[in-house]
């Protein structure tokens, strides 16, 4: 029988594909940043991609992955630590997203103004 998914399997979900994205960018950045071993011109040039408004949307979606991976990663904190906590985690998750939105919506609305 093909499982539905609920809250829990949805966190995970989210949280293996948040944390695969941070660390992809992680990889990026570091690699990006090695480019100054070549030279001032090369390093310029590259960094120069990230002044495309495309990027814009991606430094949200990376503060997006953080937030999410770390609000969970709370979460799943209290479920370990907090005897009641496993009884509670529907109402954590819907709390966590909450969260989320409200802080995205702050802001995707600032970085967006800049």
């Amino acid at each position: 029988m093909f499982y539905r998914g609920k809250e829990g399997q949805w966190s995970w979900i989210f949280h293996r594909l948040t944390g695969v994205g941070v660390l992809l960018f992680l990889i990026t950045h570091i690699l990006d940043t090695m480019l100054v071993w070549f030279g001032p011109n090369i390093y310029n040039r590259v960094i120069m991609i990230y002044r495309h408004p495309l990027f814009k949307f991606a430094e949200i979606g990376l503060f997006a992955a953080v937030l999410y991976h770390s609000l969970n990663g709370i979460r799943i904190i209290l479920i370990d630590f907090w005897p009641a906590g496993t009884r509670h985690h529907k109402q954590m998750f819907y709390i966590e997203i909450t969260v989320f939105v409200l802080a995205m919506a702050v802001v995707t609305t600032i970085m967006m103004g800049h």
